[in-house]
Parts: structure tokens; C-alpha cells; sequence
């Protein structure tokens, strides 16, 4: 690489740092959060801090903050999903980041969720694409190989556990004996993946997501993407059609060829009578500002008004829906 290229790709960088770190704090709950009605600050739950969820939701409330008058908002790193929508309901959170089969299982009371959670959509937004890596070494070729293996399961209570676990069920595993699951976040992932304490891994994000690009660039061929779509047909039985095929291009990650892989829509949650005018206030903000957005990560590239209302199960905010339906009218 010459010094023009490094040098424009560390300019890059430092952007994306600079736009992210702005509006990212930690955990901002307070009285102020409860009435959005008449401003104040607003929490947004996203994940890990090398995942697309945590770009994105620092660019999201850089852009509430400067442009939504009397409220600031702040972006917090979080395991995710499950844990996002249990901050949400709890009040630690007013805007959260989810897999629509998480977001799903929470309004029926399934899965990680012993009941019913109070939980509405502001919009539908870009798609997570499953990310398989194993270690060159590891012998794994399949998702059954990973018998007895050290595999990442992801984050304590994140959406990339969720499928973790499902999928491994679907080859015939058990996740809980099966596999030694080491229930890491992706920066934690990686760094094992590296020294070799790790022989696979689990992540559920858009693309690119950082902590995957830091893997497959420093280690190259000494790890190899597994093709996971085999067991897309037992998951559709089981989850019907919230999982779908997709591919990963192989410029994405510098890969010889696209990766088939297993896709599922990302939503960004509020807790159930959030205020309406507010939820449409952040619908056309995020809708019409994307490309601000998508000089963070490019994964919001692929957030589109045309699909945003398709949250089910999960019902829509009515102040989204209304804001939702304008954007797309004739």
C-alpha cells in the first residue's frame, strides 16, 4: 500500500471515530428520559463497539442532537438485542437496536423472554447478515464439526446468541454440551481468535462490521468463512421467513469469492407508548439523512423507506407508521 492510500484510509478513519465518539456516552437514564413529550435526553441502546449497531447508533444521535430542537441524545454500547429490549421495557434505555427474530420472540414472550414485552417499532432497518469464521486449524468445515470446539457464541443476551444457538441446534448440536460456547463480545472474539483460544466464531451485524475486518485482514488465510445456508430450511420450519438467503460480496472482507450466508432485518425498537410525535420526528430524520449515516458504515445503504413498515411481528409506533406512510406516498 503506498503512503497516498494509507494516508486517505487513516483520514477515513479518524472520521468515523470522531462522528461515533461525539454522540456515544454511557448509560443516560434519568427522570429527563420519561417525559418525551417535552424534551430532554434520549438513550440509545446499540452493542458492541466493533459492530455496525454502535457506528450507527452514535451517528443517529449526533444527528437527534442537532436537529430535533430541546433533545440530546447519547449512544451506548450494550450486548445487544435481548439485553436492549430488557433495558428498554426497564426504562435504562428510550431507543434501542434489535434482530427482528429477538424483537419477535420479545412480543410473543418467547425464547429469551418469560412473557409478553412491551416493545413497538419506529422502522425496519438494514439487514444483519450472519458471519461464520473458523480458524484455518480448527478442522471445522461444517457447523456439526464444531463438536466439542471452542466456538463464540457472542455477547451474553445479544441477537447474535440467538442465532448462535439456532443454528447449532439445527446441525444437531447441543449449545449448551455440545460446544465449549465462550459467550464473548466481538472485540473479545477476535483478540482470542487471534491468539488461538478460540476456534470459531458467531456474529450477527451488517457489513462491514469492524471487528470482523480487523480479523480477516490480520489473519487472512488463517481463517475462512463457513457457508451456513444448509440449514436455512430447518430454520424456516421452525422460525418461518424472519431468516432469509443472502450473500456477503466478497469485496467486503477481500474474500476470493461471495460468501452464501443466512440474513435477518435489524429494527430500532421503543418502549410501547412512546410519544408519537417524537418516534415521527426520528422516522424522517433517519430516513432522510441516511447518507449521513452511510458515511459511517456503509451497511445503512441498504436502509430503504419501501420496507421500513415490514416490522412484524413487531407492531409499529403509531406516530412511526403515520411518518412511515407519508415518506412513501405517490
Amino acid at each position: 500500500m503506498n503512503h497516498r492510500m494509507r494516508g486517505a484510509r487513516f483520514a477515513v478513519a479518524a472520521l468515523v471515530v470522531t462522528l461515533v465518539a461525539s454522540a456515544c456516552g454511557g448509560k443516560q437514564a434519568g427522570p429527563e428520559a420519561s417525559d418525551h413529550a417535552g424534551g430532554g435526553r434520549l438513550t440509545i441502546a446499540t452493542g458492541n463497539t466493533t459492530g455496525v449497531y454502535y457506528q450507527l447508533g452514535g451517528g443517529l444521535a449526533k444527528l437527534i442532537s442537532e436537529n430535533i430542537d430541546g433533545y440530546r441524545a447519547t449512544a451506548t454500547a450494550t450486548g445487544a438485542s435481548v439485553q436492549n429490549i430488557q433495558g428498554l421495557t426497564a426504562g435504562t434505555y428510550d431507543v434501542a437496536f434489535s434482530l427482528l427474530d429477538t424483537a419477535g420472540d420479545a412480543v410473543k414472550g418467547e425464547g429469551s423472554f418469560t412473557k409478553p414485552q412491551q416493545v413497538e417499532a419506529l422502522t425496519r432497518l438494514y439487514p444483519n447478515y450472519t458471519q461464520v469464521l473458523v480458524r484455518a486449524d480448527s478442522g471445522i468445515t461444517s457447523l456439526a464439526d464444531m463438536k466439542g470446539k471452542r466456538v463464540s457464541t457472542g455477547s451474553p443476551n445479544s441477537g447474535t446468541e440467538v442465532i448462535a444457538r439456532r443454528l447449532l441446534d439445527a446441525a444437531g448440536l447441543n449449545p449448551d454440551s455440545d460446544v465449549q460456547a465462550q459467550r464473548l463480545g466481538l472485540p473479545e472474539t477476535v483478540d482470542a481468535m487471534k491468539d488461538g483460544t478460540v476456534d470459531a466464531l458467531f456474529w450477527s451485524g451488517g457489513l462491514p462490521s469492524g471487528g470482523i475486518t480487523d480479523l480477516t485482514t490480520t489473519l487472512k488465510e488463517q481463517v475462512r468463512f463457513l457457508d451456513v445456508t444448509p440449514h436455512l430450511s430447518a430454520l424456516s420450519i421452525e422460525y418461518g421467513t424472519i431468516y432469509q438467503r443472502g450473500s456477503i460480496p466478497a469485496a467486503v472482507y477481500r474474500q476470493p469469492g461471495s460468501i452464501p450466508t443466512i440474513v435477518v432485518a435489524n429494527v430500532l425498537l421503543v418502549k410501547k407508548g412512546f410519544d408519537a410525535g417524537l418516534a415521527a420526528k426520528i422516522v424522517n430524520l433517519l430516513h432522510n439523512e441516511k447518507n449521513a449515516l452511510v458515511t459511517i458504515n456503509q451497511a445503512a445503504a441498504e436502509i430503504n423507506a419501501t420496507t421500513a413498515g415490514q416490522t412484524a411481528p413487531v407492531p409499529l409506533n403509531p406516530g412511526a407508521e403515520k411518518a412511515l406512510k407519508a415518506l412513501t406516498a405517490p
